[in-house]
């Protein structure tokens, strides 16, 4: 039987943090008197420094800087898509004239 996925809210990933942080716990005195595993709290401190007041999202939502890369990446597909039917019709429409 497999296991179900826990999930944690945004203020116990931060109070998880600071307890880290402001009141001297260890990782895994952390991870221990919350029931969770101490690279946990290590993985979510990294979040919170890297992101700077956008970390954890949420379920399934990318913090935003990743969501407009990918929105720019999906856009840059759907030019190179475009261009590529243009040249063709460009090139048929060139043969048709002569």
């Amino acid at each position: 039987m497999s296991r179900k996925r826990r999930s944690f809210s945004k203020e116990f990933k931060r109070e998880a943090v600071a307890l880290v942080t402001e009141h001297g716990y260890s990782y895994a005195e952390a991870g221990r008197s919350l029931d969770i595993e101490a690279r946990l709290v290590g993985r979510w401190r990294r979040e919170l420094e890297e992101a700077e007041g956008e970390a954890f999202p949420g379920k399934g939502k990318l913090p935003p800087k990743e969501q407009r890369i990918r929105d720019l990446e999906n856009q840059v597909k759907r030019l190179q898509m475009e261009k590529d039917i243009l040249k063709k019709a460009a090139a048929f429409f060139a043969k048709e004239s002569t």
